[in-house]
């Protein structure tokens, strides 16, 4: 922005109604060219309505997945090409939808930005998820399905198959964000899964870079990483795993050293933080002071590893958006995290501020 756009929008903080006259001889400009300016405020999303009232700045914004979870728990080690005894249960998912919970949960305003099918599905998630998150910008299709993930867990809590639908995902476009570019602008915290469009992404990440608002990217899975472009500018935070970083940077990772080499390499594109989590051998965080191997937290049970790695982000999240330094953010990720994979539920209920604060001084 230029110095007098600033000048309008300090004006527009201390008195929305003033008058255009009011405002031109405060600045010393005639009339029509504050107009002109004005107008070219309310383009980009900087000022919106006729009184010019400021959108809020003080939402997290989520985009990307909101799924219905099917968990099937067996009883015995799975034996393929047969019937296998289990209890199944259902819950409320999706990354995006994950990650808002948690910064729901820890005291944040957060909204979640999704597409859904006009289902019971959809119902199921939404009346799920109010307490912890505003769902009022989501668009339900009345010919779409609710993306929805299936798991099956072995008697030790880990996954032997993962089935997911996310076709309606393709319906988070560009053309669908860009009447709330306000809120994107003015939001405290962008997070976007890459359920979302490669368009989508980009968009994103040219909006962010062009208005300095932060922006977290998190991955799905290694299949959905060509979303992201060639360049990582204005990805504040890129959190994925080694078989997605192996993937990105064409560089297998076999050892803690390619590990490093493949978080240099990321940051190299352009992201100002990128961690690398690697499950029990913890994660490889970087930014331009450096990369560092954050051990895992030792547990005593894994109960289920679904959702941990969202918690992880939500977490780390969590960390930089209170003030924490770099390595104390990727610490309450690993807090976050090892909590959750030693609870049955995707996002733990007893998580909040508190608890997570205390947790950090009891484990680091």
């Amino acid at each position: 922005m230029s110095q007098k756009e600033q000048q309008i929008l300090s004006l527009i903080e201390r008195n929305p109604y003033m008058s255009q006259q009011e405002m031109a001889d405060a600045l010393g400009i005639s009339r029509p060219s504050l107009a002109n300016l004005i107008s070219g405020l309310i383009r980009q999303g900087r000022i919106v309505g006729r009184a010019y009232v400021l959108p809020e700045e003080d939402a997290i914004l989520c985009i990307g997945g909101a799924n219905v979870d099917r968990k099937f728990h067996l009883k015995a080690s799975s034996v393929p090409g047969t019937s296998n005894p289990a209890t199944v249960t259902r819950s409320v998912g999706g990354v995006a939808r994950n990650i808002a919970e948690n910064l729901g949960r820890l005291g944040h305003h957060v909204r979640l930005v999704t597409v859904a099918g006009d289902d019971p599905e959809w119902r199921f998630i939404e009346e799920s998820s109010a307490a912890f998150m505003d769902t009022a910008l989501t668009k339900t299709l009345v010919h779409g399905v609710t993306g929805s993930y299936t798991a099956v867990l072995e008697p030790d809590g880990e996954m032997t198959l993962a089935l997911a639908d996310m076709d309606i995902y393709s319906e988070l476009t560009p053309a669908y964000l860009e009447p709330h570019r306000a809120k994107l602008l003015r939001a405290k915290l962008l997070v976007v899964d890459l359920n979302c469009p490669k368009e989508t992404v980009h968009y994103l990440q040219s909006l962010a870079s062009s208005a300095n608002v932060p922006l977290a990217v998190i991955p799905v899975s290694a299949p959905k990483m060509d979303r992201l472009g060639e360049s990582l500018i204005g990805i504040s935070w890129l959190i994925l795993n080694r078989d997605e970083a192996a993937l990105r940077t064409g560089q297998p990772i076999r050892n803690e050293v390619d590990w490093e080499n493949a978080v240099k390499l990321l940051l190299e594109q352009g992201a100002a933080a990128v961690v690398v989590t690697g499950g029990k051998d913890g994660a490889m965080a970087g930014n331009g002071a450096g990369v560092n191997l954050f051990k895992a937290i030792d547990i005593q049970h894994v109960e289920d590893v679904t959702g941990a790695g969202d918690a992880f982000t939500g977490g780390l999240l969590h960390g930089y958006l209170s003030g924490y330094d770099f390595t104390k953010a990727v610490q309450m990720g690993m807090v976050n995290a090892a909590k959750t994979l030693g609870s049955n539920r995707t996002v733990r209920p007893e998580l909040n501020e508190t608890v997570l604060t205390n947790e950090m001084e009891e484990l680091i």
